[in-house]
């Protein structure tokens, strides 16, 4: 069955288009790679996926539903998560803090969030993700005083916490060190292996190389190629897009 099912997706601002009829699809399960130089589309197709965006045109489907412009709230609710490349954090609340307020959406009304029902579920969760992700540890430091990578822990600890089916990474070991990209790796690849569907945004090639069995490269708001990432190292439309981008 296909997690994600984007036909046709177009959008434009004041006329001008980010994204010219993308298609593509993520089986289940699958750890899917979205590549392409600056400005080609990828973080717009994630914003019109996740309703940050209203399409232009075309159809978005999550498992077999239709979720075109559906509102934020509402795709987060059916199950999909997703970080953003600026990370978006709680900088004076804790660690933990901001793990337990993540899923605060996802669960019950107003009236019993504020009562604190399934606070204790929440708060297993939330260490038990934190020692996952190995920044157990700096549970009671406030977010603030964090490294960038624990942020970017953080930041993905955060998405995890509703339990998506699936998560929609937006360039997610950007900025950090060698150590931490590969520890970042290697969580995408656990989680991946526990059953969530990924995609994963990514500049880095040799990232997004070694993560992805399948990927899709676009240019301009328009899908250049498709396949395996041999098959993309290899294409030519793919070369001559990042090798035409300006550093």
């Amino acid at each position: 069955m296909k997690a994600l099912q984007v036909e046709g997706l177009k959008k434009s601002f004041h006329g001008f288009p980010a994204l010219r009829g993308v298609d593509l699809y993520v089986n289940e399960g699958e750890l899917f790679g979205l590549i392409g130089p600056n400005g080609s589309g990828k973080t717009t197709l994630f914003n019109c996926v996740t309703g940050v965006l209203r399409c232009s045109a075309g159809k978005v489907a999550f498992k077999g539903r239709e979720i075109t412009n559906s509102a934020p709230d509402a795709i987060y609710r059916m199950g999909i998560g997703r970080t953003f490349q600026l990370i978006e954090l709680f900088p004076n609340m804790t660690v933990l803090e901001n793990m337990l307020l993540a899923v605060q959406e996802s669960q019950g009304s107003m009236l019993s969030r504020l009562f604190r029902i399934r606070e204790d579920t929440n708060e297993r969760r939330a260490l038990e993700l934190l020692d996952f992700l190995r920044i157990s540890h700096v549970q009671d430091e406030l977010a603030k005083n964090l490294s960038y990578g624990q942020q970017k822990l953080l930041d993905f600890g955060m998405v995890m916490m509703s339990k998506p089916d699936l998560i929609l990474l937006d360039e997610p070991t950007c900025g950090v060190e060698i150590q931490m990209r590969q520890e970042m790796m290697d969580h995408i690849k656990e989680l991946n292996k526990q059953g969530t569907t990924i995609i994963v945004i990514e500049h880095n090639m040799d990232v997004v190389m070694n993560l992805c069995t399948r990927m899709v490269a676009l240019d301009s708001g328009e899908k250049i190629a498709e396949g395996s990432p041999q098959e993309i190292q290899s294409n030519q439309k793919v070369i001559d897009a990042y090798f035409g981008e300006e550093e």
